[in-house]
């Protein structure tokens, strides 16, 4: 008997994501592009993409993938800190902070992209200005014991049990080997690497209520009739941070992406939350880097959530100057599929 799976798939979104994509690596002249967009609350992947771009200056889907690929996540990653911060109490939204553009961990100097500091601020505007001397002190309040305990709570010790072949999993400092620098370079996304798909998968579940989800493709089995032989489950995920932290979250990606560093990702008509980040490909210092976004939309109630990831861009380099541009283009589209915008 033939059986085939069905899947959550959605044609119209795959085209929408993939123009999204190629449009930008077009645009820039970058080789390589990975984008994701799911549903937030039950993990259903709606659009996968994997463009590189070949000898004769077109986009194709390549092998590499947000599932089998690792990278540093660089500042998307501020959000698990900034979830785990939370929860632990060591910071609230209004924490003050001062940031002279670098941060001493023990005989090390680690600076902030803004050399000339970005002064006083609060947790939220450090959040909007994705300050690194910020969210290493939180990091450095957690501790190592604390940060590793959400670390795993979070579900990012274990692979996210997606339904495809290849997953890779996180490559993490082992708890004994992490020590105040290594702990301060984690804190902001740096020194480890984890496959887009997981941080999609922790974002979402960080957001949603703070239910872990299992991102997914299958739907149901059926023969080739079409009767359903069976339907697929997913096992409902554990509450990984109170829904109080997953809100507060919430409320502090709107701003990033309203008055931030994320504000290319703003969508006219849509409340959009997210995250930047700009990373050094290794080895550091070749001039390459990768730039990425994290959105997600309605943000007071999220429905979907996409991660755009672009390898080497030429010229400008920042994720929120060439990532955040792809999923705001995303969202333009996808937003009204769905029925999710408001021209009022």
């Amino acid at each position: 008997m033939t059986v085939a799976t069905s899947s959550t798939l959605d044609v119209g979104m795959q085209d929408i994501c993939e123009k999204a994509l190629v449009d930008k690596l077009k645009e820039i002249n970058a080789n390589v592009g990975v984008a994701v967009l799911m549903e937030v609350a039950t993990g259903e992947v709606k659009a996968i993409v994997n463009m590189m771009k070949a000898g004769d200056g077109n986009y194709y889907e390549m092998n590499s993938n947000a599932i089998s690929d690792m990278l540093e996540p660089g500042s998307t990653f501020k959000v698990i800190t900034a979830s785990a911060g939370l929860e632990e109490g060591v910071v609230t939204p209004e924490s003050t902070f001062h940031c002279p553009g670098y941060i001493m961990v023990e005989d090390r100097r680690i600076r902030c992209h803004k050399i000339a500091g970005h002064g006083t601020q609060t947790f939220v505007e450090a959040t909007m200005n994705s300050c690194n001397p910020v969210f290493i002190t939180v990091g450095l309040r957690l501790g190592v014991d604390n940060y590793y305990k959400y670390f795993k709570q979070f579900g990012l010790l274990e692979k996210t049990g997606v339904d495809l072949p290849g997953e890779a999993g996180t490559i993490m400092h082992k708890k004994e080997d992490m020590k105040a620098v290594e702990l301060a370079t984690v804190a902001f996304g740096q020194s480890f690497q984890v496959t887009p798909i997981q941080m999609a998968a922790t974002v979402s579940s960080l957001v949603n209520g703070g239910k872990r989800i299992t991102p997914h493709f299958g739907v149901k089995v059926a023969d080739r009739q079409g009767e359903n032989i069976r339907m697929l489950s997913y096992e409902e995920g554990r509450q990984i941070v109170s829904e109080e932290t997953s809100a507060t979250m919430r409320m502090i990606l709107e701003q990033v992406v309203e008055s931030g560093s994320g504000k290319n990702g703003y969508v006219e008509g849509a409340r959009v939350g997210g995250k930047t980040a700009t990373s050094q490909t290794l080895p550091r210092g070749t001039g390459r880097y990768i730039a990425s976004f994290i959105g997600f939309a309605p943000a007071d109630d999220p429905e979907v959530l996409a991660i755009a990831i672009i390898h080497n861009p030429q010229g400008v380099y920042y994720g929120g100057q060439v990532a955040a541009p792809v999923v705001r283009q995303l969202f333009e589209n996808v937003l009204p599929y769905l029925d999710k915008m408001d021209y009022n």
